[in-house]
């Protein structure tokens, strides 16, 4: 009769074992989409703010115009690639760090955790 009450302390332990692995991987997953957000927002606000300013260009006075000038295109494309391509790529590849941990979740992946966590 006490069979029971062993058993079950041996089968408890890998149940907690996989609720922290799932907690800890919906946890992480969170992380990394709201880290996509922020990135995402910052690109956005990038954006707006260049589209503002060339607007705002545009809206000028031709003499106006003359006497302000343009940033040169080699540093606009700089820029571009410091405040959109960069952060779009570390989009993609939070995304497919997201991606993965989801199989884990669903098991479809072994679930293996970061090195960085253990």
């Amino acid at each position: 009769m006490t069979e029971p009450w062993v058993s079950n302390s041996t089968t408890a332990a890998p149940r907690r074992k996989t609720a922290e692995v799932h907690s800890l991987l919906e946890a992480l997953i969170s992380k990394r989409e709201q880290e996509i957000t922020d990135i995402e927002q910052m690109v956005e606000r990038y954006e707006r703010r260049i589209r503002f300013e060339e607007q705002a260009y545009r809206s000028m006075s031709t003499l106006r115009r003359m006497l302000t000038g343009k940033k040169p295109d080699h540093h606009l494309a700089v820029e571009y690639i410091h405040y959109v391509k960069k952060p779009m790529e570390k989009v993609r590849s939070l995304r497919l760090e997201v991606s993965n941990y989801q199989a884990m979740l669903e098991g479809t992946v072994p679930a293996v955790i970061p090195e960085i966590l253990s």
